[in-house]
């Protein structure tokens, strides 16, 4: 049966509805994706000095100190991979990506011999885990629109205790890296154990000479005191401050892809109002043009 010009009009008013509604999730995206980007930049060149003075003073002390934290296990059985995503929906394939790459890696590890054991960060992650049979052992919520630096260490000191008490030999993150608003990457970082961590892994030019020109040669640093010790206190300011840095790179991604999603929503509704415009439009003519119809035959019938 078609569509009658009054209902024709109460979904266009529908729609309108809807597009306000997302033209205002924009906005409000908008705004707090700057307040993120700016906590982004300043806190990556600390997090990349952290990162340098882990490696270096991993390097001087040649042998790593015989702490738990710093113990390397082999075989690896179990490994810990925390998923780093959001509270809320509406923003695309935001929080699916991540769900994604850590259920993909858990595979890969049980293939190898090794059990996934999954952390969650996000009402999102955690809710899908469980739909999925996977159910986390911890998941921390609350807190993705802003994160704190104590949300960081909350997280840190369950997965080093986790790693500690040897409930899993290896911990890695998954995360969306914040490159634009249109533009977010998923990332997958190993934290423990420091020999496998990222920071110790090899890194451009620019960066392992940050401290000079490239091609110049590094000053000689001393420790005091040694460098064994100086690891010792640096390695899980090295896991919060890595925690902390992808806590904020996956809000920066969750408020820039909705608010990519929900111009793409606006724009879809604003084409669905056309559509249903030009419906109605017919729809009249369609009603004046039996209206006129009725009236001629009412007329040679008289006649």
């Amino acid at each position: 049966m078609p569509l009658t010009q009054r209902d024709v009009r109460n979904r266009i008013s529908s729609v309108k509805n809807i597009q306000k509604i997302t033209r205002a999730m924009e906005m409000v995206a908008a705004a707090r994706l700057r307040r993120a980007e700016q906590r982004i930049e300043a806190l990556r060149p600390y997090a990349d000095a952290i990162r340098r003075m882990t490696r270096q003073a991993a390097e001087a002390a040649g042998n790593v100190p015989r702490l738990p934290i710093l113990e390397e296990r082999e075989p690896v059985t179990s490994v810990g991979l925390l998923l780093i995503a959001g509270d809320r929906g509406l923003a695309g394939a935001f929080n699916s990506n991540i769900v994604r790459a850590g259920v993909a890696a858990g595979r890969e590890h049980e293939a190898a011999g090794s059990t996934a054991v999954y952390f969650a960060s996000g009402r999102r992650p955690a809710s899908s885990l469980t739909f999925r049979g996977l159910e986390p052992v911890q998941s921390f919520i609350g807190f993705t629109d802003r994160p704190a630096y104590a949300d960081a260490r909350r997280i840190a000191e369950r997965l080093m205790a986790a790693y500690v008490d040897e409930d899993v030999d290896q911990v890695e993150i998954f995360y969306n890296g914040y490159f634009s608003p249109i533009s977010q990457v998923v990332r997958r970082e190993t934290l423990l154990p420091l020999q496998r961590a990222t920071v110790l892994a090899s890194e451009s030019e620019d960066e392992a000479d940050a401290d000079g020109e490239p091609g110049t040669r590094r000053a000689l640093v001393e420790y005091e005191p040694d460098p064994e010790e100086i690891l010792k206190r640096l390695v899980p300011d090295y896991v919060e401050i890595s925690i902390y840095r992808a806590l904020l790179e996956s809000t920066a991604s969750e408020h820039g892809a909705r608010m990519t999603a929900m111009r793409s929503a606006s724009e879809n509704a604003g084409a669905l109002i056309e559509d249903l415009t030009l419906e109605m439009n017919r729809a009249r003519q369609a009603e004046i043009t039996q209206e006129i119809m009725e009236v001629v035959a009412g007329a040679e019938g008289v006649g």
